[in-house]
């Protein structure tokens, strides 16, 4: 998503919705990091077309979250409805969920520098968690196509991340960016075990 067409993206909403526009970007945000949210958005296969939520939502947090990684959390929490209807089916979603020594692991392990935040597990609890998810996955390759792993919101952004290196197709979600009307069935739980 280019420079461009975030711009092109803003020109249609104005035809709407000027004020909204208007009022964000770029007094809020600048379309630079209005771009980087957008792309994170749609790397993790997030549509963009709700523009509106979008915006608002980075307008909500803005002025108190500057990180455009955590901006991006919390437009994901508000397009719930998206995230719900895109994965759920019938009105069930079915996930591979973390124990809770693994989120208290990886909770544990988030780092802070001057850059931001970023997660530091120890190589080992690494390789345990991944070999873990392997052998969920495979369990239950009859059950779901895609895997979806179902977090924490504190957990979501960093396990992301950690995933992006050894299952890049793996859609990672937090309770919070499903609707409270969806089924959950967990089909798979990762332990440390």
């Amino acid at each position: 998503l280019s420079r461009q067409e975030v711009h092109h993206i803003l020109e249609n909403l104005k035809k709407y919705n000027a004020p909204l526009v208007k009022d964000v970007v770029p007094d809020v945000i600048s379309e630079a990091n209005l771009q980087k949210i957008l792309c994170r958005l749609l790397k993790e296969g997030i549509p963009i077309r709700d523009m509106e939520t979008i915006l608002e939502t980075v307008s909500n947090y803005a002025g108190s979250v500057h990180d455009p990684e955590l901006l991006t959390e919390y437009v994901r929490q508000a397009l719930r409805r998206t995230i719900t209807r895109k994965w759920s089916e019938g009105g069930q979603i079915r996930v591979i969920t973390l124990d809770s020594e693994v989120e208290k692991a990886i909770v544990n392990s988030i780092s802070k520098n001057e850059h931001g935040t970023y997660l530091a597990l120890d190589p080992q609890t690494t390789q345990k968690i991944i070999t873990r998810l392997t052998d969920c996955i495979k369990k239950v390759r009859d059950v779901i196509t895609t895997p979806i792993i179902l977090t924490s919101p504190v957990v979501r952004l960093y396990f992301s991340k950690l995933l992006q290196q050894f299952y890049p197709k793996a859609v990672v979600l937090s309770f919070n960016e499903l609707e409270n009307n969806v089924q959950i069935q967990a089909v798979a739980n990762v332990t440390l075990e």
